[in-house]
């Protein structure tokens, strides 16, 4: 069961204010940064288009309404109700039915809440316009990176691609982590390639909602809001395809155990999601110049993906400067300044793909998953890996989760899911050999 409706009204022009007390107001003032940080004062070398700056304040708007709405308000302490209220410039096409089934169930598949989005005709264009330099090379890539280890790799392939024109990177800076992200970029810098990479460097980072209570700790839409920053930029730069680097081991994110499934699991890179993205930009885009985002290491392990990326001339410590954490130690309040805790799902996935690649992994981790003196709770995803490891996996488990889009090859998946076991095997002999060392 849900709680009542949330009702969030993203702040447009004074006389469109709602004149009821249910909604409450948001925008600029609720990230840290200054708006002309944010939007205008990125060195763009063309114009965005109308519909694109939209896109990036619903995505805006969407991720606000995710961090200010707490799922521990709700009955069931996960599904909520959310109404949002957005000024767009294109106001006619946000208003087609297309755009608003694609949007409600983009929102919903991201996040497992049930959303109703209406959308305000935004008067007087208030819009931060971006610093244009026409003289500034354009780009015939984007990709977004993160500093995690699929990002690097796919920037590292792409900077030795025979390409006359630059790869751009557009990296939202992660909190407390930033110096990490700059020296994973500086990897790629190295390699030394013909080929340009520019950088882009941008930051959405949540301030308080003036209650004193802590931010909801999930933050599903924060993967829509990451690419409609790297398609703003990709419209400016007149590219049609923005790359989102994930293994497909990790997009498809088998549920581990059937309390994980669906929505409880991150969908954020499944092709399922991609998919309605994708409608979402062509119901909402201009006619001829769509823009698509794709995952280009959808059909790759963890391991193939660090093989890749040695392949591209990255060493074993490159990859393993790099950040893959759910839950990074130095974001903690007193926590060590440590990227990966080591225990978390995504962090067993990176151990698995470095040893499949390397031979070794030489992380630093916080903690070892299998260690003894573990507290309980910290080893939950290594205890639900084992078993899922330990049981059977078929295709029918593949097709009774998230659907599969229709250009999607069911076969194909549950192949990539098996070598990615297979991967993480590797971990269960460690763990076995740790415990006899300890037992001797």
């Amino acid at each position: 069961m849900t709680g009542p409706d949330h009702f969030l009204w993203w702040r447009g022009h004074s006389a469109d204010r709602p004149r009821d007390d249910r909604w409450t107001e948001i925008g600029e003032e609720a990230f840290q940064e200054k708006e002309r940080r944010i939007t205008g004062r990125h060195h763009l070398p063309g114009p965005v288009p109308d519909w694109a700056e939209d896109l990036f304040r619903v995505a805006r708007a969407a991720f606000i309404a995710d961090k200010y709405v707490r799922r521990t308000g709700v009955r069931d302490r996960w599904t909520r109700r959310i109404s949002l209220a957005v000024p767009v410039t294109e106001h006619e096409r946000w208003q087609s039915a297309a755009v608003r089934t694609h949007l409600t169930a983009l929102l919903q598949i991201l996040t497992g809440d049930l959303w109703h989005v209406d959308f305000r005709p935004l008067t007087a264009h208030q819009v931060q316009e971006a610093m244009i330099f026409p003289d500034d090379p354009r780009a015939s890539e984007v990709a977004l990176f993160s500093g995690g280890l699929d990002s690097l790799s796919w920037a590292a392939t792409r900077s030795r691609a025979d390409d006359p024109r630059p790869l751009l990177l557009v990296m939202f800076r992660e909190i407390g982590l930033l110096r990490l992200q700059q020296r994973v970029y500086k990897a790629v810098e190295r390699l030394g390639g013909h080929r340009q990479v520019m950088l882009l460097p941008m930051s959405q980072t949540p301030a308080g909602d003036g209650s004193g209570l802590r931010l909801e700790t999930s933050s599903r839409t924060r993967g829509l809001l990451y690419a409609a920053g790297a398609i703003r930029a990709a419209t400016a730069h007149g590219v049609t395809t923005v790359h989102i680097p994930e293994n497909g081991q990790l997009a498809l994110n088998p549920p581990l155990t059937p309390a994980r499934s669906a929505a409880c699991s991150t969908r954020s890179v499944h092709p399922w999601t991609l998919g309605r993205l994708n409608a979402l930009l062509t119901a909402v885009g201009d006619a001829g110049t769509v823009v698509r985002v794709v995952n280009p290491l959808g059909r790759l392990t963890k391991g193939e993906v660090c093989k890749a990326g040695r392949d591209a001339g990255l060493t074993p410590s490159d990859l393993e400067s790099t950040l893959s954490c759910g839950k990074p130690p130095a974001r903690r309040s007193g926590g060590p300044r440590i990227a990966n805790c080591g225990v978390c799902f995504p962090c067993l996935v990176r151990r698995s793909g470095l040893l499949h690649a390397n031979g070794t992994d030489g992380t630093q981790y916080e903690a070892l998953p299998w260690a003894v003196d573990l507290p309980f709770d910290r080893g939950t995803d290594w205890r639900a890996l084992h078993r899922w490891l330990l049981g059977r996996y078929s295709l029918t488990d593949v097709l009774t989760d998230t659907p599969l889009p229709p250009d999607t090859d069911p076969a194909v998946a549950f192949d990539l899911i098996r070598r990615g076991r297979e991967e993480l095997a590797r971990l269960l002999q460690i763990a076995d050999t740790a415990k006899a060392a300890d037992a001797a």
